[in-house]
């Protein structure tokens, strides 16, 4: 599988300690990463193993079945997790786009400017496409359409269950949302020492 020079830089130079302290600084949001996948297709595999490999960092991932409790309100929850996140996990599937809240919780993130990183499960981006469109509104389908075709032409991962080693995805899928949050820590601290004032 494919390393980039960043992830080998980024192993050589991060401890594991290293991570876990970074993890733990980003770890007060309710909300760090939200994962975005259609449960019939992957909630047992590439979906709920992220989950798990994040989880052990202290980080705080959403994931509806791990994440809602009975009597939460689902969109109040689904919303407010991707309002709050930091970033977004999209696990793109055969029947994704057959789901109208994969479709709902992708076009918010998109709409929210948060970071996606897709991972093409046994679907190719070219695949990603509204199915059932009478389904929608006129409004829902531009979102959902606008939001696919942003999926597409972002970089992903791309997993095929029938030749891939699932432990494979799951951890370059994790370490590059790992990277992605230690990135924009350092972007806002970087931000707010330049907003500091200059002592004289």
């Amino acid at each position: 599988m494919y390393r980039s020079e960043a992830m080998i830089f980024e192993r050589r130079f991060f401890s594991q300690q290293r991570r876990n302290q970074i993890a733990n600084r980003l770890s007060n949001n309710p909300c760090d990463v939200f994962i975005n996948h259609r449960s019939i297709d992957t909630k047992r595999t590439v979906a709920t193993l992220v989950y798990d490999y994040l989880s052990k960092f202290n980080l705080h991932p959403f994931l509806d079945n791990k994440t809602m409790k009975p009597g939460d309100k689902l969109f109040d929850k689904i919303n407010r997790a991707i309002l709050d996140c930091k970033i977004g996990v999209a696990v793109f599937s055969p029947s994704y786009c057959q789901s109208y809240f994969c479709l709902h919780e992708l076009a918010l993130m998109m709409e929210t400017n948060k970071k996606v990183i897709p991972i093409f499960c046994d679907v190719k981006p070219s695949q990603l496409r509204v199915v059932n469109k009478e389904k929608y509104t006129e409004e829902e389908l531009k979102r959902f359409n606008l939001a696919l075709e942003e999926a597409r032409y972002t970089v992903g991962l791309t997993f095929n269950s029938s030749k891939g080693n699932l432990s494979d995805i799951v951890t370059s899928a994790s370490d590059i949302v790992i990277s992605s949050l230690i990135e924009l820590e350092n972007e806002k601290q970087e931000h707010h020492q330049k907003d500091m004032p200059i002592a004289l």
